[in-house]
């Protein structure tokens, strides 16, 4: 039977030995730590260096290579120098192999884990390939090399950054910290930077022993990259908070092995030299053994994505309510709010708000940042979309700073120009206008909005809701979609466009996924509008009155999806009997959310911002609704992700905001009693002579598409 003993710094109450079969050879493993004192570690290479097969030295790196630049660890030469038989490893490029698959397997197993994670290493020089690999999915990188090699205090914040230190770094490569830099005030100064740098970041890489020192404060809510962890150590994670551990180091025989130890033991039972393993062969003996990375949950599935989302103020009330403008702006005449409205359009994006406590019923949590621009709507429309595209892409270099991982765009900013295309080309981050969340949520809230008002006969059994529904746009982007929506729910839909030919079109695509659907067509809204118990205006002629709301039927439930709106607020105040829904605000899940004011109920946000929110929740960080062509399919999918999530409608809002159970039951009480009314005075009527029906002239018929017929 060979030996092969491991010899680390850590501590020596981790010690342990096991008999294995290891490719082909019986092996006899130990583990001997040292308590971290070199000293020891070289009496017991010189004590096994004639007794063992192999040994393996720890923690230590015999050498490691910096971009070009190539560095010799001068206590792991020492060590290795006391050795004349027995061959000795520090298992480097085993190591490199290990750490760099665990990241990767990682970032697929969890699904896009790493992307824009504020990633802080301990030393970069040391775990430089990790470092290339870990830029593949971000370049939030920080390496603390200047400040624990030199107490130098000062980060590197990028890759090239590491390169120059490295380039000048070989010129002290041998120099230690002096004790009185190594102590007192400067070792104090230098542990404050990094644990400054600890709480900042999302993942942590560093050695498992350099972590001991630390607590909740640097460490809660963190993922640490590392190596060899063992129970006691997990546990200690699970005390400080620590979400996910992912370590490299395979287990055997019950112990997590470091790849020296490891690595002495491919070199123990293949009979070759460290030098003499190549990489092919790490290959083999890992698939061979079925070996895997290990990702651990100290205190449970864990898993925090990152949002950030743009608002903007909506007039100049806004600047009363900032500081340090607000003093100003309360006492200033209109005059000066107009020139100050003029400058804020230019002001530098900051951020409003972090939000927290977002959990999905999934276990998944989320955490996001509201993104400040200054432009009101007033500004972002005098100004040309480049203008407008500028602010939201220093609005997103922001937010990749920060660590978002997907952003959104409010209000008008995802409007201006190309509706949020040029932005996404642009941006570091994946883009959403949440759009699709929008007319979902708008639909969402006529469709609850309908029951609440209980205007509406029951269905019997199984049949479709007995209500009539138009779609005053229905060819457009967000028309469409709310169309084929409608169509499978109302008992008949009435689809207006001018563009007849898309009309048809569009029917016979809507009758493809709905056979039974009952659809009538027309060019223009009045004909059929007194009629309908909803009607959804989605249109892109701004400023154009697109209906008569005089003509509405009372109680009727107008949702308005358009942006700007085709309904102002003076036309809405002349029908206090009609509900006339702006949009539908979601209830975020989670028990304790933390966010400031949005002039919504806590945990309610906007239908926009929630859709940001639900694809951070699915780790779906990617473009989804860009561009004025909202896809349908993504309405559909967004509102299922939004029930999986715990998303749940909220409140309804008009022109004036959300609708409380108040406004709602005045609204059906007017309704009664216009419709009511509308029936008295029918009774009312004078008869009509027979003589005197048959001279009037016919009515013309109403041309109707039943949805069997074929286009």
């Amino acid at each position: 039977m060979k030996t092969v003993i491991g010899i680390s710094l850590g501590s020596s109450a981790r010690n342990f030995e096991f008999n294995t079969r290891f490719l082909g050879e019986s092996l006899h493993v130990q583990r001997l730590g040292t308590d971290g004192s070199l000293a020891k570690a070289s009496k017991l290479v010189k004590t096994w260096d004639k007794r063992a097969d192999a040994i393996g030295l720890g923690v230590l790196k015999d050498s490691y290579k910096a971009g070009s630049h190539r560095f010799v660890d001068k206590d792991s030469a020492k060590l290795k120098s006391v050795a004349h038989k027995a061959p000795v490893t520090m298992g480097g490029p085993l190591g490199d192999i290990l750490q760099e698959w665990a990241l990767r397997h990682t970032q697929v197993a969890l699904g896009h884990y790493f992307n824009n994670a504020r990633v802080l290493f301990f030393s970069g020089l040391k775990n430089y390939k990790l470092a290339m690999s870990m830029a593949e999915y971000t370049s939030n990188l920080q390496f603390a090399d200047p400040l624990t090699q030199l107490a130098v205090p000062k980060l590197l914040t990028s890759l090239q950054a590491l390169q120059l230190y490295a380039s000048g770094a070989h010129y002290v490569k041998d120099w230690s910290l002096p004790s009185a830099l190594n102590s007192g005030p400067v070792k104090e100064w230098t542990r404050f930077l990094l644990r400054k740098a600890m709480q900042k970041a999302s993942v942590i890489v560093a050695p498992v022993h350099e972590l001991d020192e630390f607590g909740l404060e640097e460490l809660a809510g963190k993922t640490i990259i590392t190596s060899t962890v063992s129970d006691e150590r997990l546990a200690s994670f699970a005390a400080k908070g620590v979400h996910l551990v992912i370590d490299g180091a395979p287990v055997l025989h019950g112990h997590s092995l470091g790849p020296d130890l490891l690595d002495a033991m491919i070199c123990a039972a293949s009979g070759k030299a460290p030098e003499d393993i190549l990489e092919d062969d790490y290959l083999e003996i890992i698939t061979g053994l079925q070996l895997e990375p290990r990702i651990l949950y100290p205190n449970g599935f864990k898993r925090v994505n990152r949002f950030a989302f743009v608002i903007h103020p909506l007039s100049q009330e806004y600047f009363k309510k900032v500081k340090p403008i607000d003093l100003l702006s309360q006492v200033s005449p209109p005059v000066m709010m107009n020139s100050l409205e003029r400058i804020m359009a230019y002001a530098p994006p900051f951020v409003y708000s972090h939000v927290s406590g977002i959990q999905s019923p999934t276990g998944v949590e989320a955490e996001g940042w509201l993104i400040s621009v200054g432009g009101t709507p007033r500004e972002i429309m005098r100004h040309s979309p480049e203008f407008t595209y500028r602010r939201l892409l220093d609005a997103a270099a922001t937010a990749q700073r920060l660590g978002a991982q997907i952003m959104g765009l409010g209000a008008f900013t995802k409007v201006v120009g190309d509706a949020g295309v040029t932005v996404a080309k642009r941006s570091p981050l994946p883009i959403t206008t949440g759009n699709s969340y929008s007319a979902s949520g708008a639909l969402w809230a006529a469709h609850d909005a309908l029951m609440r008002l209980n205007l509406l006969p029951k269905p019997r059994g199984k049949e479709r809701i007995p209500f009539k529904a138009m779609v005053v746009g229905a060819t457009g982007a967000i028309g469409s979609v709310c169309a084929r929506l409608i169509a499978k729910v109302a008992q008949e839909v009435y689809l207006v466009s001018p563009e007849t030919a898309k009309l048809l079109a569009l029917k016979e695509s809507i009758l493809r996924e709905t056979p039974d659907a009952q659809l009538f067509l027309s060019a223009k809204a009045d004909k059929d509008i007194a009629e309908m118990d909803m009607i959804v205006t989605a249109t892109s002629g701004a400023g154009k009155k697109v209906l008569d709301i005089m003509q509405v039927k009372p109680g009727c439930v107008i949702t308005d999806v358009a942006r700007p709106l085709d309904l102002p607020a003076s036309e809405v105040a002349k029908r206090p009997d009609v509900l006339v829904i702006e949009s539908g605000e979601i209830q975020l899940p989670g028990e304790h959310i933390r966010m400031k004011n949005i002039g919504l109920p806590k945990g309610v946000a906007y239908a926009c911002l929630a859709e940001t929110i639900v694809l951070a929740l699915e780790g779906r960080f990617e473009n989804f609704t860009v561009g004025r062509a909202i896809e349908w399919e993504k309405v559909r999918e967004i509102y299922k992700l939004g029930l999986k999530h715990g998303m749940k409608l909220a409140a309804i809002s008009g022109v004036n905001g959300p609708f409380s159970d108040e406004d709602i039951a005045q609204v059906r009480k007017l309704a009664l009693a216009a419709r009511k009314k509308g029936q008295v005075s029918r009774t009312k009527l004078p008869k009509v002579a027979p003589t005197e029906i048959r001279k009037r002239p016919r009515a013309p018929r109403r041309l109707t598409v039943d949805a069997t017929q074929q286009v």
